[in-house]
């Protein structure tokens, strides 16, 4: 060990450790896919031995679950960050670019590598489908906050709920092709839309 390292409390390496192993979890996830994220490719990617590997995380599983918890903070706060810089004016439109934004991001494609592995896994489906409802909810929460409405008014809640699937589908769409170009024309039309049919605050 070097005299560096011997300073680093083994807390704060272990965490680190940690977070290592989780971002690279998420990169094999967005670049290799489901199928090809393993745990021997993840510690090497991490810079991390085996042994400190499974001592952290002693399967896919175990690895993966945690990775899930990590992309849920990522997503949580980049949505945050982005909504600091939100206009006053046209905020609708901006609000819809913020959201739609979260659904073409590499946190969202490695989330969708896992949606798409826990649909014929019924254990990580048990892992990963309470997470994305909880996940769901809170965003729903937050596209309220943003647009500073009541959801419990007129079609509120019905339309952001559908602003939410239709970001959604937007960045499945985008998992295949670019199409930056037709999201802009849909999120413009949409917007027109909930500028009328919103009831505001």
């Amino acid at each position: 060990m070097t005299e560096t390292a011997s300073r680093i409390p083994q807390g704060e390496r272990s965490r680190a450790m940690r977070l290592r192993l989780l971002e690279a979890t998420v990169d094999c996830l967005v670049e290799l896919g489901w199928s090809g994220t393993t745990t021997t490719v993840v510690s090497q990617r991490a810079g991390v031995s085996r042994g400190a590997q499974l001592h952290h995380f002693p399967s896919k599983q175990a690895l993966v679950v945690a990775a899930v918890e990590h992309l849920a903070e990522r997503r949580r706060d980049e949505l945050r960050r982005r909504a600091e810089g939100l206009p006053e004016q046209d905020r609708i439109r901006g609000v819809l670019e913020l959201l739609a934004g979260q659904f073409v991001s590499p946190v969202f494609f490695a989330a969708l590598e896992l949606w798409v592995a826990a649909r014929t896994d019924a254990e990580l489906r048990e892992l990963v489908g309470p997470l994305e409802r909880r996940i769901g909810r809170e965003t729903h929460a937050y596209a309220v906050e943003l647009l500073g409405i009541d959801e419990a008014r007129g079609d509120n809640r019905q339309l952001v709920q559908a602003t939410l699937d239709l970001v959604r589908g937007l960045g499945l769409a985008a998992s295949l092709t670019d199409d930056a170009k037709r999201r802009e024309a849909v999120l413009d039309s949409w917007a027109e839309v909930l500028g009328r049919e919103l009831v505001i605050s």
